[in-house]
């Protein structure tokens, strides 16, 4: 069934990257994301690949694998792929679904659209990128 509209952006709103865009920078995002139904085992991400979209976890789980160890396990409403939106840089890890999930995903491309259209969208996001690296650095 797909999501209601309301809930890509209560997704969208819920994450730490976006916790800085205004209500319309949120409904601009969430009508450029793309919802994706992916089956288990599907690789989301592969470390040292380009990536080109950023993706929420709307429904399932992922596992994320660093050299070929798990790291981390993702759920409903986290989320990858941020840098990919921001710079040109190869993916830090891999991610795998752990069972059949549904994604929200927005591409570069499609980021590029809305940033063009309200500028201040790429600050806010710069900027909880920024605030985000801080807390994890020490």
């Amino acid at each position: 069934m797909p999501l209601r509209k309301n809930r890509k952006h209560e997704l969208l709103k819920s994450v730490p990257l976006f916790a800085r865009c205004s209500r319309q920078e949120i409904a601009e995002l969430a009508g450029e994301c793309d919802e994706l139904p992916v089956r288990a085992g599907m690789e989301l991400t592969r470390q040292g690949a380009r990536g080109r979209e950023f993706m929420v976890i709307a429904e399932g789980s992922a596992t994320v694998t660093k050299d070929g160890e798990p790291i981390a396990s993702l759920g409903p409403g986290d989320f990858l792929g941020e840098i990919a939106l921001l710079a040109d840089v190869p993916r830090t890890a891999t991610v795998t679904t752990d069972e059949p999930s549904v994604l929200l995903v927005l591409t570069d491309r499609a980021f590029e659209r809305v940033a063009s259209r309200l500028p201040d969208v790429r600050a806010s996001l710069l900027t909880a990128l920024a605030e985000r690296l801080q807390t994890s650095s020490v």
